[in-house]
């Protein structure tokens, strides 16, 4: 695939948009998947079917909902935040950016992944934060989200940087792995606050902050 990770354009607005929104509902299934599978959920699955046959429909179909709904606020949330902006949230300062993968598919030039990078001072320490990596579909399982995310790490480096921190869902065991393989350890486990706490509580997929220093690290 001929690709090139270049900083991002206003004109790249609206696939940009689309990839982020359709990659952050594709959790909504493994965030299900993994409410439903917990023993306590599972107990109350069979616990119910003693009963009425349609309390367990009516059980999963409310979980699989709060699941629905804590990340369709999300996408909602920050498309009315730093994406809707993304020029001004992400390149208005030098310790800052925005990157989209562009690469030919089919002889057209088409955005087929994202990071983001905000430069932080947390308690003297000049810390960045990783944000919006997305990658297409048709372009997963082919290095992308490693080149990304190393994109970040060097501008972070560069601009002397101490640490690189991101945050991703539980549910994204994938991207969790992948983090870890670059060095990434995860230091805090907590639920977002988009949506209402009930709904955060029962779909229960806590967001995972994880964290890489850069200090003499090649």
């Amino acid at each position: 695939m001929d690709l090139v990770i270049r900083k991002y354009r206003p004109s790249n607005r609206a696939e940009v948009h689309k990839l982020f929104s359709t990659g952050m509902l594709e959790h909504i299934y493994p965030c299900f998947y993994n409410a439903m599978t917990t023993p306590l959920y599972i107990f109350i699955t069979v616990a119910l079917m003693l009963g009425a046959l349609v309390l367990p429909g009516i059980w999963v179909s409310f979980i699989y909902y709060c699941c629905h709904q804590l990340y369709s606020s999300l996408v909602q949330n920050k498309l009315q935040t730093d994406m809707q902006d993304i020029t001004r949230s992400y390149l208005s300062r030098p310790g800052d950016c925005f990157w989209v993968a562009e690469a030919q598919v089919d002889g057209t030039a088409q955005i087929v992944g994202t990071v983001a990078v905000l430069a932080n001072q947390k308690e003297g320490v000049k810390q960045g934060e990783l944000r919006r990596l997305r990658i297409s579909p048709k372009s997963r399982r082919m290095g992308l989200g490693s080149r990304l995310t190393q994109t970040v790490i060097d501008f972070c480096k560069e601009r002397g940087f101490s640490e690189l921190v991101l945050q991703t869902s539980a549910s994204r065991t994938s991207a969790v792995n992948l983090y870890k393989k670059l060095g990434f350890q995860v230091i805090l486990f907590e639920f977002e606050t988009h949506a209402p706490s009930w709904i955060i509580r029962l779909a229960n997929d806590p967001f995972v902050t994880m964290k890489k220093c850069l200090l003499h690290n090649t």
